[in-house]
């Protein structure tokens, strides 16, 4: 007998904008489409909606600092009240996320266990992006096409989640507060720990992410429903060019997008008296939240995610299963690296039959924001549907590998009260592992922990070093402003390792390779 209180999810509905940039509806309206998909694929009346006693919306780009919050662009104060206005409804519990491509699947385990212990019975959860049309608007100068974003408020939301900044203020000085220039560090240290040569490793990332294109280009959400080529994907060209070396831009996750999703969570007893046959709900079987040493500079290491570690340890303890049960997989593609130390550490090969992704992975799917994981549920949804004695399993991953939540899901219900261990009863365990020292003055010999070379669409822009000094200490630092030589030649060959000089100039730390001096 399934406990009345157990949490299931019953809907689960996605939307893609592809017409005119004025006619995109705002993001409200984004979230208002993904909402009504959800009820309809649940089977329940539209009305239902206006009975929700949960609602938590994921937050948005425009919303989560940097250059686009200071752009002259309209905004919703407060999107929760906003949208549960626009749908009709009051729910007694409201929550608006801080910025984490983590927080979707966060959020599902939330309002597991909200509705678990009696606090809600029947939740909604939905996002939106919309950078693509936005992006196109602005730079025509069209802004009083976005006045329709513009709702106002005095009353600021409930906020859900980690709210902390990226990076350092030392961190970003050098550069290391884009995931486009953070990842690329992550890949070569990875690269490195396996002991490929650059070559055979760009080979890689192509064949990991070929197969992610195929699954896009069958998937009518997709934003570039297209088949490419493993070599496709590597080879810098005019339309690839280069962005954080080893990454040309079809290896990068793409945020200019018009996409939103919504899940639809009840216990299982509302669910019931709904209507809502059976067949149609999905249980949470496993979940957990990790968060990995906050800052780049503190990590462990950088070709390693022990946040990833435990967090699939605990979620797989609370399913009761292994990876062997998992029928199908969906794991946070931002970058390619994302997905290499998240099946590094769940023990899980890269070209695993079973496929990595349900949606065709946030460079081909598209990368709504924050709100990339939400199509990755929808998609779980409906794939344990169709496999309903089967199990499936999903991360998702926030700022620069720092934030994770995980989730195994299937058709077959829990048993007994459904109940996620306590946080805290494994975060200590991350919290506590020995890293580095930092230094922000280094001076004197250091060796390349890590490193990247960003570019502009005209060339080489910036190199960014992560090293040790002779001490053993951390730092960040930049190669010589302008000095393309240099840069090439880090790009030019294996550089995890190499010595050089660094010195402390102003607000930051420049680093020259031996060769160079």
């Amino acid at each position: 007998m399934i406990n009345p209180n157990t949490p299931v999810l019953i809907g689960g509905g996605q939307f893609t904008y592809r017409g005119a940039p004025e006619a995109c509806p705002p993001p409200i309206g984004l979230c208002a489409r993904a909402a009504e998909a959800a009820i309809a694929d649940s089977g329940l009346n539209p009305q239902i909606l206006t009975e929700i006693d949960g609602l938590a919306v994921v937050g948005f780009t425009i919303d989560a600092g940097g250059n686009l919050s200071r752009m002259p662009i309209p905004k919703a104060k407060n999107p929760p009240k906003a949208l549960a206005k626009a749908l009709g409804a009051a729910p007694s519990w409201q929550t608006y996320t801080h910025v984490g491509g983590n927080t979707p699947q966060a959020l599902v385990n939330e309002a597991a266990e909200r509705i678990a212990k009696g606090d809600n019975k029947l939740v909604l959860l939905a996002g939106a992006e919309f950078l693509g049309s936005m992006m196109k608007l602005v730079q025509a100068g069209q802004f009083d096409a976005l006045k329709a974003h513009q709702i106002d408020d005095d009353e600021a939301p409930a906020m859900f989640g980690d709210g902390r900044d990226g990076c350092t203020a030392y961190e970003a000085r050098h550069g290391l507060e884009f995931p486009t220039n953070v990842y690329p560090m992550f890949e070569n240290a990875y690269r490195k720990s396996l002991g490929r040569s650059l070559e055979a490793h760009s080979t890689a990332m192509g064949a990991l992410f070929a197969p992610f294109t195929e699954v896009a280009a069958q998937n009518p959400y997709a934003w570039f429903p297209q088949a490419q080529t493993a070599e496709a994907l590597v080879t810098p060209s005019a339309s690839n060019r280069m962005v954080g070396y080893p990454y040309p831009k079809r290896l990068n996750a793409i945020i200019q997008v018009d996409q939103s999703a919504a899940v639809l969570m009840a216990s299982y007893a509302h669910a019931k008296a709904l209507g809502v046959p059976d067949a149609q709900m999905v249980f949470l079987h496993g979940c957990a939240d990790t968060i990995e040493k906050w800052n780049v500079l503190d990590r462990v290491d950088y070709h390693s995610s022990p946040a990833m570690r435990v967090g699939v340890r605990e979620a797989f303890a609370m399913a009761g299963k292994s990876l062997a049960d998992m029928a199908f997989f969906d794991l946070y593609s931002c970058f390619p690296v994302a997905v290499e130390i998240a099946a590094k550490e769940m023990g899980l090969a890269t070209d695993d039959p079973r496929g990595l992704t349900l949606t065709g992975g946030l460079p081909y799917f598209g990368g709504p924001g924050n709100n990339y994981s939400m199509h990755g549920i929808v998609e779980m949804i409906h794939r344990c549907r169709k496999e309903p004695e089967a199990f499936g399993f999903l991360n998702a991953n926030g700022w620069f590998l720092t934030k994770h939540a995980f989730g195994i899901y299937s058709s077959q219900p829990t048993t007994g009260a459904w109940a996620r261990p306590s946080k805290s009863s494994y975060q200590g365990e991350i919290d506590a592992m020995a890293a580095p020292e930092v230094t922000e003055t280094p001076a004197g010999t250091a060796t390349i922990e890590t490193y990247t070379v960003i570019h502009a669409r005209e060339g080489m822009r910036m190199g960014i070093v992560i090293g040790r000094d002779e001490a053993g200490r951390r730092f960040v630092a930049n190669t010589p402003k302008g000095d393309t030589d240099i840069m090439a030649d880090l790009e030019g060959r294996e550089s995890v390792g190499r010595k050089g000089q660094v010195v402390h100039d102003g607000d930051r730390n420049i680093f020259t390779p031996e060769e160079f001096l």
